[in-house]
């Protein structure tokens, strides 16, 4: 989009802040569905070439009257009818988090800086900003990230300086790196800083 009308950089940039968050990220599911949609197929297919099978004075399938002569027989409380029950609940709750939860947990909604662009930022990408940051510190020798929507675990390593200048260093590096990753929901930091153990 060109001409005199079209936003700049600038201008997205500075758009208001009522854009909003990017909002989490629901991930297509193609396996579940795939597998779902070719069981149900399946069994509608055989199902239906059964019932074809009987209109035209056929027997019915083996398989079929052997399930009707068991669930006319069995009682309620038979240990298979209730573990075949317990199994098809358990499934259909997973269909429905499935259906209801939008997945994509590696990806970190951000920020919008305008309302047609919509960004996410992968943890383990996040979680390397930090480290890096922390890593640039003087008296820090090695730093572990665990990166979650709402928390940023950090446990740094100091092998000299004292543990306080180092711990109110890292504090306000890694505060200011975290709000400068424009997350939508920016995560709290949970800092750890320990002495490195002496070799010897």
């Amino acid at each position: 989009m060109s001409g005199p009308d079209a936003p700049t950089l600038d201008q997205a940039t500075d758009a208001p802040a009522d854009a909003g968050g990017s909002g989490r990220f629901w991930a297509p599911r193609r396996v579940p569905a795939g597998i779902v949609a070719v069981l149900l197929l399946a069994g509608a297919g055989l199902l239906l070439y059964d019932i074809v099978a009987v209109r035209a004075h056929r027997l019915a399938m083996r398989w079929r009257r052997t399930l009707a002569h068991q669930l006319a027989e069995r009682p309620l409380d038979d240990i298979w009818v209730l573990a075949g029950a317990a199994l098809a609940v358990a499934l259909g709750l997973w269909l429905l988090a499935l259906a209801l939860t939008p997945g994509h947990r590696s990806l970190l909604p951000m920020r919008r800086p305008h309302p047609d662009v919509r960004a996410a930022l992968k943890r383990d990408a996040a979680a390397q900003v930090l480290r890096d940051r922390a890593m640039e510190l003087s008296g820090v020798r090695s730093v572990r990230v665990r990166m979650r929507r709402r928390k940023a675990a950090v446990h740094a390593v100091s092998h000299f300086r004292e543990l306080d200048d180092v711990r109110a260093d890292l504090d306000t590096t890694l505060t200011e790196a975290i709000h400068g990753l424009g997350l939508t929901h920016t995560p709290r930091l949970a800092l750890r800083v320990t002495r490195a153990a002496r070799k010897g």
